[in-house]
């Protein structure tokens, strides 16, 4: 009797409601650290598209579904996204994303257990122009012993200089990139 291909596999995850905030990813089967859980899919876009849609959004709200690619491209996961857009932060993750070919994917970083929330580091990183209050937006509530109390990254903030504007910093390992989430931009003299 042949073998029948029933094509890609679903994910070994499942969304429901999570302690942490809102809507959360559970692993619905034990995940091998190193695994491949799922790639974060939306629709590709253009920094400058990505903080058009989102320019008239309420300054407090932290919500956030844009992925950065590269330079070039961020990933809204509010159109066209998959069940990706909903692992929730944790400064203590088992998870972390990671881009490969202007792809982006979220690994298991250590073995996971049947039931688990699936969580990763958000990593939104800090501009030269943000909010006094940025801190306190972006707060984190995965409440793990090592929590910093931001999604923000760098974690502590730097002094604000004119000359860091539209630098992206990145991290690398090996050949992995380090994806990171995107928060939208204010214009001046322009609220949300």
């Amino acid at each position: 009797m042949a073998a029948f291909d029933t094509g890609p596999k679903s994910p070994p995850i499942e969304v429901r409601d999570s302690i942490v905030h809102g809507r959360g990813v559970f692993a619905t089967r034990a995940i091998k650290k190193g695994e491949r859980i799922i790639e974060y899919l939306g629709e590709r876009v253009s920094h400058k598209e990505a903080d058009r849609r989102y320019e008239l959004k309420d300054e407090n709200d932290s919500h956030t579904f844009l992925f950065i690619v590269d330079s070039k491209t961020v990933i809204d996961a509010g159109v066209d996204g998959n069940d990706a857009r909903f692992f929730n932060q944790s400064c203590d993750p088992n998870c972390e994303s990671t881009v490969e070919k202007k792809r982006v994917f979220i690994d298991a970083m250590r073995d996971i257990a049947s039931g688990e929330e699936l969580t990763y580091d958000y990593q939104i990183y800090r501009d030269w122009d943000d909010p006094d209050n940025i801190d306190q937006v972006f707060a984190c509530r995965c409440g793990s012993p090592k929590c910093r109390g931001t999604m923000l990254w760098p974690p502590e903030p730097k002094k604000k200089k004119r000359a860091a504007a539209g630098k992206s910093k990145t991290k690398s390992k090996k050949k992995k990139k380090q994806a990171v989430k995107k928060k939208t931009k204010k214009k001046k003299g322009q609220r949300r």
